[in-house]
């Protein structure tokens, strides 16, 4: 009786680590909790698709993470992370000197630069001085509204909690500009409405201090661990094509940058 209560206890020894290695390993995956195409995009079910998700699952997955989505809203989901509402953040957020006062990055997953989309029927260039006397919208609480804090002195800023709401404003003619990804707005200038409004007019000015030198996945100080996990997963899959595979259903340029 006594060895059978023994081997009892075992398996429950067993099955109750082995839960809490499961547990353990559970991550909650915040991103902006807003279209971001072709990054980010929910279907009227709630269900998201797009570059970013599938890189989230590949990225997971590799990582050998049980994770689950986390749509958070963008200018709270830094305090999510550090409060510990969320475990990771894979939601185009740009590695800067600011935001490592706070968090911890992975190793970028992509780098992309800064696009100035603005009215077809207005000429200027991409410059601080270009944008003279210009309405510009961009996102609260990104690299970019950071940016035009710092040189966009002489144009009306206006910030907007998605770039969805500032692409509308764009489309009415009720701002001139706005700055945002270039892979997000090359999305929006081969749309109908994109493409009827709007026109490239070339890419910020670079200031790798505010822009940052990347994406990476953004997670509390120090969880070393999980941030080898992380870093081990990126290389692993841009090693084994599955990043490429990915990219290649959204982008037609390389966006991992150099």
């Amino acid at each position: 009786m006594f060895q059978l209560f023994k081997k009892l206890l075992l398996v429950v020894l067993v099955i109750t680590f082995t839960a809490g290695m499961a547990h353990a390993d559970k991550v909650r995956v915040a991103f902006g909790a807003e279209p971001y195409p072709p990054f980010t995009v929910p279907d009227a079910s709630g269900t998201w698709t797009g570059w970013e998700i599938e890189m989230i699952e590949a990225i997971c997955t590799e990582a050998g993470l049980d994770y689950e989505l986390a749509p958070t809203a963008w200018d709270g989901i830094i305090p999510a992370l550090v409060s510990k509402k969320v475990d990771l953040i894979i939601g185009s957020m740009s590695i800067t000197a600011e935001r490592l006062k706070t968090i911890d990055f992975s190793d970028k997953y992509y780098n992309t630069p800064a696009y100035i989309v603005g009215q077809k029927n207005m000429k200027f260039g991409p410059t601080p001085a270009d944008l003279k006397g210009k309405i510009v919208g961009v996102q609260t609480a990104t690299t970019h509204a950071a940016y035009a804090a710092a040189h966009y002195k002489d144009s009306k800023i206006k910030q907007y909690q998605t770039q969805d709401e500032i692409n509308q404003d764009l489309i009415s003619g009720r701002i001139d500009a706005t700055q945002a990804d270039s892979l997000a707005m090359a999305e929006f200038l081969e749309s109908k409405e994109g493409m009827s409004c709007c026109d490239l007019k070339g890419s910020a000015v670079d200031d790798p201090a505010i822009l940052g030198k990347g994406v990476g996945v953004g997670m509390r100080k120090g969880n070393d661990a999980l941030k080898a996990k992380i870093n081990a997963a990126i290389k692993a899959i841009r090693a084994n094509g599955k990043y490429q595979a990915i990219t290649k259903k959204y982008f037609k340029v390389d966006v991992y940058g150099k």
